[in-house]
């Protein structure tokens, strides 16, 4: 038995509908993740900064006990540096950018090889 068109036009709405909730769902929790991502870089940084001015308090001074925490401070300003920037350039954000750049790349010798077939 064939289902009518009214009922098949339901179904569409219903699918429909649930598409839109679990999309507006991936929004939101891509907001979510990327406020928290915002708030980590700021706090990060701070400390930044907060690390380059004490470190360069420290250049100035001559004991022994400043240049074991000025040693400290530049290793952590160096895995601030390191969480800075591979947080901001994962590899799910450069993935699509980079297959396209293979794809339409890889396109452009081929057709470029064809069209010196075709003229040589």
């Amino acid at each position: 038995m064939k289902p009518s068109k009214q009922e098949s036009e339901s179904s569409d709405e219903e699918n429909q509908s649930l598409e839109f909730k679990q999309g507006l769902e991936e929004v939101e929790q891509a907001l979510v993740a990327l406020k928290e991502r915002y708030q980590q870089v700021e706090c990060d940084r701070n400390l930044q900064g907060e690390l380059q001015q004490r470190a360069s308090e420290l250049r100035q001074s001559k004991l022994p006990e400043m240049k074991a925490e000025l040693k400290y401070i530049q290793q952590q300003l160096e895995v601030l540096e390191i969480n800075l920037e591979s947080r901001l350039f994962s590899w799910g954000s450069i993935k699509e950018p980079f297959w396209q750049i293979v794809r339409f790349s890889g396109l452009g010798v081929i057709i470029g090889w064809l069209l010196k077939s075709f003229v040589g």
